[in-house]
C-alpha cells in the first residue's frame, strides 16, 4: 500500500463526542466558563458603533474587496469588539445597520438572535432555503450521508461504488467560469442589497459580539463553546498559480517551511510553452506533478472552486484517487446537487462542499441526500460564530468532518480558528500560502506554525488576536461614527 494512503485515511481523523450543546444563553455559557455569576459581568449594553478606516498599504488582499475598514462595537462597560469589512464582499451600510440592530441593546438581547436577521432582499439560502436545493429523483436518506462511504468520512478509502452514468441533472453547469465563481455565487453578488447573498452585516455584528463576550469573561471564544484543543495542524492553501509548472516548487516550499499538507487551487491549467489545452487537462498534470514532487507520504488536497462540469470533475477525480489526494473540494457548482451525489458514488476521494451555501438551513439537504463527505463553511455567509457552530454540530451529528474556511486577513482567520478549536470534528487549520499574505500592520500576532507544523491556540480573550493600537493609529485615515 502506498504511504500516501495512510495520510489519506488519517487526514480527517475520527470524530470525538459531540461538542458542548448551546442550549443555554451564550452570556450564561460564558459566565459559567469563567466561573462567575452572569450578574457580576460588566454592563454589556452596546453604546456605540463605529468604523476605523485604515490604510493597509500594499498588503496582499486575499479577498479583493478588503478595504482596510475595521468595525467596532463598544459596550457601556468599555469593552470593544472588532472585525474587518471586505472579507466576503463589502456591501455598504454596516454602520447604519449596527446602529439600528445593536446600539442600546444588551448582549442578552443580541446573542444569538442578531445572526438570524435576514437579508431583506433574500428570503433564504439557495433560492428558498433547503427547498431550493431539493429536486431530482432518488433522494437518499440521512443514513446515506453518514454511512454510505463509511471510512471515507473519517479519512479512509471507501473503494469503488459502481455507477458511472451521470443523471441528466448532473450534466452541464461547468466548463467555463462565468465570473469569479460559476453558479451565481461571485463575491460581488453576496452583498446586503443584491438579493443573492446572506446578511453579511448581521454576521459581522455576531463576530464583534462574541469578541466582546470573550473579553468580558477573559476567555477565548472556543473555550466558551467547550473546546479543549490547544493547537491545530496546518496545511498550505495555494494561490491560483497561472501555470502547470508553478505548483510543484510551491508545494515544496510549503513542505520545507514545516507545513504538513498542501492544497492546490488550480489556475488556467496551461504550460508556459506550447499550445492551449483544456484547463482540466492541465489540472490533471498539476495533480500528478505535485504528488511526484512532494512524495507519497505527504498529504494533498485539490480545490478547483466549482469550475468543472460533471464529466470533467469525474476525470479529474479519478486522477485524485490514483494519486491519493484526501479532498476534492467544490468540484462542480454547489447548486448542482445531483452531480455531487454521483461524484460521491464514483470516486474514492472525499467530496468537500459548503462554502457556497448561504444559509444554515441549506446544509441539511446536502447531508440528507448524500452530496458531501466533508462539510465546508464560511462563517460570514451563515451568521458568524453563532450559525457556524450550529452547522459544525450538525455535521458532527452525522459523523462528518467540518472544515471552516480560512482565507483572508488575520481577523478572518481568527474567527474561523475559534470555530476549529471549538468543534470536535475539525482537524486541520487552512493556512493561506504564502502565509505572509495574511499579515496586517495593525495585528500584534502573526499566523505561523511551530516547529511541528501546528498553529497554537490563542490565549487572549475573545477572537484571540488583539490589535496593536499604536500601529493602527499610525495608519488611521479617519473614524466613521
Amino acid at each position: 500500500m502506498p504511504r500516501h494512503e495512510l495520510s489519506r485515511r488519517s487526514f480527517f481523523g475520527v470524530s470525538a463526542a459531540a461538542g458542548a450543546a448551546t442550549v443555554a444563553h451564550p452570556v450564561n455559557l460564558a459566565a459559567q466558563a469563567a466561573a462567575i455569576k452572569a450578574g457580576d459581568l460588566p454592563d454589556l449594553t452596546i453604546k456605540e458603533a463605529k468604523v476605523y478606516v485604515a490604510d493597509i498599504g500594499d498588503a496582499r488582499r486575499l479577498n479583493s474587496s478588503e478595504s482596510g475598514e475595521i468595525v467596532s462595537l463598544v459596550t457601556a462597560g468599555g469593552i470593544e469588539g472588532n472585525f474587518t469589512l471586505g472579507n466576503r464582499g463589502n456591501p455598504p451600510g454596516w454602520l447604519d445597520f449596527a446602529k439600528s440592530a445593536c446600539v442600546g441593546k444588551n448582549l442578552f438581547d443580541l446573542l444569538p438572535t442578531v445572526a438570524y436577521i435576514p437579508n431583506p432582499a433574500r428570503a433564504s439560502g439557495l433560492g428558498g432555503g433547503a427547498g431550493g436545493a431539493r429536486g431530482g429523483a432518488g433522494a437518499a436518506g440521512a443514513g446515506a450521508a453518514a454511512g454510505a462511504r463509511g471510512g471515507a468520512v473519517a479519512g479512509a478509502t471507501a473503494g469503488a461504488q459502481g455507477g458511472t452514468g451521470a443523471p441528466a441533472g448532473a450534466r452541464g453547469g461547468g466548463g467555463g467560469r462565468g465570473g469569479p465563481f460559476v453558479g451565481g455565487f461571485g463575491f460581488a453578488n453576496r452583498g446586503g442589497s443584491s438579493g443573492a447573498g446572506p446578511n453579511l452585516h448581521a454576521a459581522i455584528c455576531d463576530f464583534c459580539l462574541w469578541d466582546i463576550l470573550g473579553k468580558a469573561v477573559n476567555r477565548p471564544i472556543y473555550k466558551i463553546l467547550g473546546g479543549t484543543k490547544d493547537r491545530m495542524l496546518a496545511y498550505a492553501s495555494s494561490q491560483h498559480l497561472p501555470n502547470v509548472e508553478d505548483f510543484g516548487p510551491d508545494a515544496l516550499k510549503a513542505k520545507a517551511a514545516g507545513l504538513k499538507a498542501y492544497k492546490i487551487h488550480p489556475g488556467g491549467g496551461q504550460r508556459r510553452t506550447g499550445g492551449q489545452i483544456p484547463s482540466y487537462l492541465g489540472h490533471i498534470e498539476e495533480i500528478k506533478e505535485v504528488r511526484k514532487a512532494v512524495g507519497d507520504d505527504f498529504t494533498l488536497l485539490f480545490d478547483p472552486v466549482q469550475r468543472y462540469n460533471y464529466f470533467e470533475a469525474l476525470k479529474v477525480g479519478r486522477v485524485l484517487d490514483q494519486c491519493g489526494y484526501v479532498s476534492f473540494e467544490d468540484p462542480v457548482p454547489t447548486t448542482n446537487i445531483e452531480a455531487l451525489i454521483e461524484l460521491r458514488k464514483n470516486l474514492d476521494t472525499p467530496i468537500e462542499v459548503g462554502e457556497f451555501l448561504l444559509s444554515v438551513y441549506d446544509f441539511g439537504e446536502y447531508i440528507r441526500r448524500g452530496a458531501m463527505d466533508v462539510v465546508r463553511l464560511i462563517a460570514d455567509n451563515i451568521g458568524g460564530i453563532t450559525g457556524s457552530f450550529r452547522v459544525g454540530q450538525l455535521a458532527d451529528t452525522f459523523g462528518l468532518p467540518c472544515t471552516p474556511h480560512n482565507w483572508g486577513n488575520g481577523m478572518d482567520l481568527a474567527a474561523h480558528f475559534q470555530l476549529e478549536l471549538a468543534l470536535p470534528n475539525t482537524y486541520w487549520f487552512e493556512m493561506p500560502w504564502p502565509w505572509e499574505y495574511v499579515d496586517r500592520p495593525y495585528m500584534r500576532d502573526k499566523f505561523r506554525t511551530d516547529a511541528n507544523g501546528f498553529v497554537l491556540a490563542p490565549t487572549e480573550p475573545g477572537l484571540g488576536y488583539p490589535f496593536d493600537r499604536a500601529a493602527l493609529d499610525k495608519i488611521m485615515i479617519r473614524i466613521d461614527r
